[in-house]
């Protein structure tokens, strides 16, 4: 595996000179080319990375094989792996990749927040497919980036910096939540089925043998990445995956205090809970009343 823990690494790797920003850089993928030797190389950095390009680049990212019509943004943060599956030509390939350490942003308030944009963590097939005025958009926010990483790095230039990448993250969660209104329908689908394994789930009897059901379960079930079910849901149903297993739980639980003689501990162990009282605060905090509570009302 080769892995870039710098951006002066990167540009070395990439056949570019000396970067004018020792922690940004923005690179011209008409620029970039490169032949058989580098198929099947894993590669990974220590670096995030936004990328628009125009057609498909020939990348495997984790398992999963980019491919894609014009106009699709790609995201990836420090330590993920990503594929070269075919060689590239010089102007082959239209676009651009913003690659930026997270010691550029650490201490700041995007650094404390970057994990909220959880596209960062999203599958390939789960990419942003713009508009022709969303890329312009995208591409304004990249111009005002490159012409401060060119411009003589002074007291602002940090701030700066910051500021346009986040303002390009922000329009990215625009469009993203754009995309999740244009695809409803599936989405729908994919929340009736979310309800569907959580009731399959208990049905079967899953929770002795396999525990609780967990956001991994229903998000591979769904062939969806963690944290597009978790966005998917909450634009769909205002809840997150975890909202909804947590209120699955609940319900099976009035079931069984209702329904049944099990005293309270053998519900919580029924319902995958190690410890009685993490099921009473659970249930409490959903409820606003204690299983005993609950019971006797």
């Amino acid at each position: 595996m080769i892995k870039h823990k710098s951006i002066s690494q990167l540009h070395e790797y990439m056949g570019f000179g000396k970067p004018t920003h020792p922690l940004i850089t923005i690179i011209d993928t008409s620029k970039l080319a490169y032949g058989e030797e580098v198929v099947g190389v894993k590669i990974s950095s220590e670096l995030y990375c936004i990328a628009l390009k125009d057609k498909s680049c020939g990348l495997n990212y984790g398992r999963n094989h980019y491919d894609f019509d014009e106009g699709v943004m790609m995201f990836t943060a420090p330590n993920q792996v990503i594929t070269l599956n075919k060689p590239q030509a010089l102007n082959e390939i239209q676009g651009w990749m913003l690659y930026f350490h997270p010691d550029l942003i650490r201490n700041t308030p995007l650094g404390n927040k970057i994990d909220d944009y959880n596209f960062f963590s999203y599958s390939v097939y789960e990419a942003l497919h713009l508009s022709e005025q969303e890329q312009t958009t995208a591409s304004t926010c990249i111009k005002m980036i490159n012409e401060e990483i060119r411009a003589r790095i002074d007291n602002h230039s940090r701030q700066v910096l910051i500021s346009n990448i986040e303002l390009l993250l922000n329009y990215c969660a625009r469009f993203y939540e754009r995309q999740f209104n244009t695809r409803s329908a599936q989405n729908k689908a994919i929340a009736s089925k979310v309800e569907s394994l959580l009731k399959e789930y208990f049905k079967t009897n899953k929770i002795p043998e396999l525990g609780q059901p967990t956001v991994n379960y229903l998000a591979n079930e769904c062939h969806v990445s963690t944290g597009y079910l978790s966005d998917l849901l909450k634009k769909e149903t205002g809840k997150t995956a975890k909202d909804h297993i947590n209120e699955f739980l609940v319900e099976k639980a009035k079931d069984l205090l209702i329904g049944s003689d099990d005293s309270i501990s053998g519900i919580s162990y029924t319902l995958g809970f190690n410890y009685p009282h993490y099921f009473s605060r659970m249930f409490k905090s959903k409820t606003g009343m204690t299983p005993q509570e609950f019971r006797a009302n």
